[in-house]
């Protein structure tokens, strides 16, 4: 599997070519930009002029965006709501999207394979409504990506509106052969478990976010820190039809040499995927 590494464990600083390069040099195949404004200002030329040099130079691809969950640097601190594609109100959803659309514009300088998508927030409950915000969102968003080569995949996370049925349930409905599903390990952990979550989006499953948690909150931690059976969720991935990227997405902390835990996280998935599943 493509080893790759998003830029979330960088989250709270601002993304600079010398990052990319160190995840590069520990054996980064690929790369996921998450679009936080003061991470990544996907709205600055400069900015976008910059990074985007850098994946011109090098070998390494940029696999995909993780799509804004905020609009302004701070993540939400300046009162501005949640980047919400199925918001109650109208309006906040066709804001979400026109935000989104900015980040999916960047793939007219650095081409990506993949937008990575949430629906709702953390916690949120399901009602109809929503599946049907959900419906005409994607399709939107969709027809935007399709013309710059992106395809849109939605993540499976912690809410009722985003579970592993819900999203394959959006999938068949829209009948498109290019939505695809990012598979998140870690919320699966803290739900109904890595297998049976797997098991249902498989087929569609196109990325991944592979991060491990103890069960109990999503704490996003380099595998191996956590209580995912890691011999199973390696098998399950590589067993996959699209063969997805092996695409960590870490949270950061203080004192921590990313690149070589980066590099030590990737042997162990490799090792654990050598054993036989418990």
């Amino acid at each position: 599997m493509l080893r790759a590494m998003s830029t979330y464990v960088y989250v709270k600083e601002r993304l600079h070519p010398g990052r990319l390069e160190g995840l590069a040099r520990n054996g980064a195949q690929a790369i996921e930009i998450f679009c936080a404004r003061g991470h990544f200002d996907y709205t600055k030329a400069a900015h976008v002029k910059e990074i985007a040099g850098w994946f011109q130079e090098g070998a390494v691809e940029l696999n995909s965006l993780h799509a804004p969950l905020y609009a302004d640097e701070e993540w939400g601190r300046s009162g501005q709501p949640p980047v919400n594609i199925i918001a109650r109100d109208k309006r906040h959803r066709v804001e979400a999207m026109d935000e989104i659309k900015r980040a999916l514009e960047v793939a007219e300088h650095i081409p990506f394979r993949f937008l990575v998508q949430h629906l709702g927030q953390a916690g949120e409950s399901f009602e109809d409504w929503k599946f049907e915000a959900a419906l005409s969102s994607v399709e939107h968003l969709r027809a935007f990506a399709r013309p710059l080569g992106v395809q849109i995949a939605l993540e499976n996370i912690p809410n009722e509106v985003a579970t592993p049925e819900k999203l394959v349930e959006i999938i068949q409905t829209l009948h498109f052969d290019d939505l695809g599903l990012c598979f998140d390990t870690g919320h699966a952990h803290i739900a109904d478990g890595v297998f049976p979550a797997f098991d249902i989006m498989r087929p569609h499953v196109r990325t991944t976010h592979v991060h491990d948690n103890k069960k109990d909150k999503d704490s996003h931690l380099w595998p191996g820190k956590g209580t995912i059976n890691w011999g199973e969720a390696m098998t399950l991935m590589e067993e996959a039809p699209h063969v997805p990227p092996l695409l960590m997405e870490i949270e950061g902390a203080e004192g921590v040499d990313v690149p070589e835990a980066m590099a030590e996280a990737f042997k162990m998935l490799e090792l654990a995927a050598e054993q036989e599943p418990d």
